[in-house]
């Protein structure tokens, strides 16, 4: 008698469940309200329970992050919300920013305050692939399965998104720190 083990298959509660907070967190950034990123998280898991059988194991985190991420920008498309957001521009975005050397504490701490309010400023694709790498920690491989694109644009999307919010953050503090003198 052969009593080789047998690889169990998957399960969905089991291999997606356990990425609810990641999905919603992707979610709320990209469509900037609660009911609707409940709504595309619920949307995504739905579409990820429908395609379960094509699923092959492997990484559950980014499989679902991906059905998400599509799951918004479809709502996004639908209902034209942010028909008046710029859409990113590499060549506008890749200006550099000026960098402070010697920050104060008290900074770091104004721009941890200010950093939610910064990330809403931020193109889509930018506030997504800041909330990918440095929010839910994907690395560079994983963030380019789930937005599809090439590795060394995640790598130069990244930069450039992170001097964007650098700009973003410096001028929320300068004009907190104007209000307050």
């Amino acid at each position: 008698m052969d009593e080789s083990p047998v690889a169990a298959a998957p399960d969905f509660s089991g291999t997606f469940l356990p990425h609810r907070d990641a999905a919603y967190n992707l979610a709320r950034w990209i469509m900037r309200n609660d009911h609707d990123a409940e709504d595309c998280v619920q949307d995504g898991y739905l579409r990820a329970y429908r395609a379960f059988p094509r699923f092959r194991g492997g990484d559950g985190r980014t499989w679902l992050l991906a059905i998400v991420r599509n799951a918004c920008y479809s709502r996004l498309r639908q209902t034209r919300r942010e028909e008046g957001d710029a859409p990113f521009d590499e060549t506008v975005h890749a200006a550099a920013a000026d960098t402070p050397t010697g920050e104060a504490p008290w900074r770091q701490a104004m721009a941890q305050e200010f950093l939610p309010q910064a990330l809403g400023q931020l193109p889509a694709e930018a506030r997504e692939i800041i909330v990918l790498h440095e929010i839910e920690e994907l690395p560079y491989k994983e963030i380019a399965v789930v937005m599809d694109i090439p590795l060394g644009t995640v790598m130069s999307r990244l930069s450039r998104a992170r001097l964007k919010l650098q700009t973003v953050l410096q001028e929320l503090l300068r004009k907190d720190l104007a209000h307050e003198l």
